[in-house]
């Protein structure tokens, strides 16, 4: 869907984006006089009143997404429209300024409508590739699905791991007790794992990727000698595999949603900064200059 929006009615916003920036550019270049290219000039008041009511329209997505009943285009186009001019605006503002930049709330202004712009190309990539990733992860299933796959693999590690020897017992269960997934924002965007088990010796070792529990079940496994033995550690070493993949799948899972929304955090701040800067820019400009 989200690069369909690229492709919107063949690519009729690709189109606006570069005929916006060939005419801002035919603007810029038609300054001729000796003063430098400036916001100040004629061409410099028309590309920032242009820039200007651009970055409103761009900044109302957020609003007709959720106005269902609207009838002033779907909410595809206008996503498509506000990637394309969204880039063309950058261009604008840039020659608005005349390329000149300080240490002021103009400058200001112009710094925070990139930022915007670029935690939007970064939104924009990440919609545009994780679904896929997460629809491969997740093959057909819900991660409720997922979770209750956990929950059943847990259910069986325990009963087998009870009648396994003393130190895998606790190593095993304990696993299972100290198994972290999610947290907080870091650990959710990195996927984290803080994971561990219990030792006979009072201590705690890491179990990241429940590598360690599952190469220590591998271990007694070429060790154990009864054939009773052995059925129950190869019955072990098969539930704790696949539960090692199914915590690999919820991992990437929770990391890739966890970009898909952290972006937004990023970008509906710095659009209400840009908006309130631009409004100080304006201001400043009519009363000071």
């Amino acid at each position: 869907m989200f690069a369909n929006l690229l492709r919107y009615r063949s690519y009729r916003y690709l189109w606006w984006g570069l005929l916006s920036i060939a005419g801002g550019t035919a603007l810029y270049v038609s300054h001729q006089t000796t003063e430098p290219p400036n916001g100040g000039t004629w061409q410099g008041y028309v590309l920032g009143t242009w820039a200007a009511l651009l970055i409103v329209w761009l900044a109302w997505l957020g609003i007709r997404k959720r106005s269902y009943r609207a009838r002033s285009g779907t909410v595809q186009g206008w996503t498509s429209a506000h990637v394309y001019l969204g880039l063309a605006v950058w261009v604008l503002a840039t020659l608005h300024c005349g390329f000149q930049f300080g240490w002021n709330v103009h400058t200001l202004a112009w710094a925070l409508m990139s930022l915007v712009i670029v935690s939007g190309i970064v939104g924009l990539y990440g919609y545009i590739n994780y679904p896929l990733q997460i629809a491969t992860l997740r093959a057909g299933h819900g991660r409720s699905e997922l979770f209750a796959e956990l929950y059943e693999l847990n259910r069986k590690g325990r009963e087998l791991a009870v009648r396994s020897s003393a130190d895998l017992q606790l190593a095993v269960q304990s696993s299972i007790a100290r198994t972290t997934l999610g947290g907080g924002v870091v650990a959710q965007l990195s996927g984290r794992d803080r994971s561990e088990f219990e030792t006979l010796e009072g201590g705690t070792q890491p179990n990241i990727d429940q590598s360690p529990v599952i190469d220590l079940v591998a271990a007694r496994l070429t060790r154990a000698d009864r054939r009773a033995e052995v059925g129950v550690l190869q019955d072990l070493l098969a539930v704790l595999c696949r539960r090692q993949a199914v915590l690999r799948r919820l991992r990437s899972d929770i990391r890739l949603q966890g970009w898909l929304k952290a972006w937004l955090y990023l970008h509906v701040p710095l659009t209400v900064g840009t908006l309130a800067a631009l409004v100080v820019h304006i201001l400043s400009t009519f009363i000071y200059w």
